[in-house]
């Protein structure tokens, strides 16, 4: 299968910010080495980005990807090659990985991305997979993990462990005695796992991730000689939020306003003619839950019950009390004239 053909791909803004990254990459490549020297990188994870043919800026990081169903098959080499680097990354001795999915999804489509992901992490030969729900995990014998009662789950002691989903509220019950038991002792033994507990919801949000980048995106821009706004979308995080109860709405209202007018500078600065707008999304959610599109902060105040009560909560019925308020970016990518939304997967 060719790669796509992406019209905004060809545009001159977006030509020039690749020559500039062209241009300075010995510099570039040498930055990525040091960084990737300085910092502990995720098992994987996947970005989505947005290209609005001047602009090319990640608009979300899934720390937990789904999708892994939609890639191209004809990518499957690869996909094998940069997950067997993960896993020698977590543990070099690893040959059975246990993969664990959520336990209490019916989404056919998160099913393909599991089935997927196993067939990737299969394909690597010498590794052997087994998918097992977090509530039938139990605590094995030498602080290793197993599953389930029976005889052939009994002999599979996973070495390594890949969590297949970002719990909203807090570690599953079946998992955190075994993992706060086994967890302090896997620096002792043989066993490793791809993510920390404390990298859901429940401890997690975007707004300090986009703080993070931020950082990363004005070093790279430093780097290279380009603005980085370039790269980087607006953000600012409101805290203290009840959609409900009509609380917090003005702090979140004035919040869309001020981004707004940032933007419309950005935009008079280089010539852009379409309306800025904002998204407001959850700053702990998953799943397109608790977000909204808004270009006044005037709609914040103006919400129906329908509107508030569906940015009140997120999956697993986690109350929504900090949003992050976000640029956005137009997509003007297509694909048979559909429209279309990159994301990267990375291992």
């Amino acid at each position: 299968m060719p790669a796509p053909h992406l019209s905004a791909a060809l545009s001159d803004p977006i030509l020039d910010l690749e020559r500039c990254i062209l241009d300075a990459m010995p510099s570039v490549e040498h930055w990525l080495r040091n960084q990737w020297q300085k910092h502990a990188v995720p098992f994987y994870c996947s970005i989505d980005l947005r290209n609005n043919g001047f602009k090319l800026a990640p608009v979300d990081t899934n720390l937990f990807p789904g999708g892994f169903n939609n890639l191209n098959p004809e990518f499957m080499p690869l996909c094998v090659q940069a997950m067997l680097a993960a896993v020698e990354k977590i543990c070099a001795a690893a040959r059975r990985i246990l993969l664990i999915p959520e336990s209490h999804t019916r989404s056919i489509y998160y099913l393909e991305n599991v089935a997927t992901l196993v067939a990737i992490m299969r394909h690597g030969g010498s590794i052997s997979v087994s998918v097992r729900c977090c509530r039938r995990l139990r605590r094995r014998p030498r602080s290793r993990v197993g599953m389930g009662a029976s005889s052939r789950w009994n002999r599979f002691n996973a070495r390594a462990i890949a969590l297949c989903w970002t719990d909203s509220t807090h570690a599953p019950c079946s998992l955190t005695m075994t993992f706060r038991q086994v967890c302090r002792q896997f620096c002792k033994t043989s066993s490793r796992y791809s993510s920390p507990l404390n990298a859901g919801w429940a401890a997690r949000r975007k707004s300090r991730h986009f703080s993070a980048y931020d950082n990363v995106a004005r070093e790279f821009g430093g780097l290279i000689g380009i603005d980085p706004w370039l790269i980087n979308p607006y953000f600012a995080s409101c805290g203290k939020i009840d959609f409900r109860e009509k609380k917090g709405e003005d702090s979140v209202a004035s919040t869309v306003d001020e981004i707004l007018r940032d933007i419309r500078e950005k935009y008079a600065e280089y010539g852009v003619k379409e309306d800025p707008f904002v998204i407001v999304k959850a700053d702990a959610g998953t799943y397109g839950m608790g977000i909204m599109t808004v270009k006044d902060g005037a709609e914040v105040r103006t919400l129906n019950r329908r509107q508030r009560n569906k940015m009140a909560v997120v999956k697993e019925g986690l109350q929504v009390t900090e949003v992050m308020v976000q640029e956005g970016v137009y997509t003007f990518e297509r694909v048979n004239e559909a429209v279309a939304e990159p994301v990267i997967y990375i291992w």
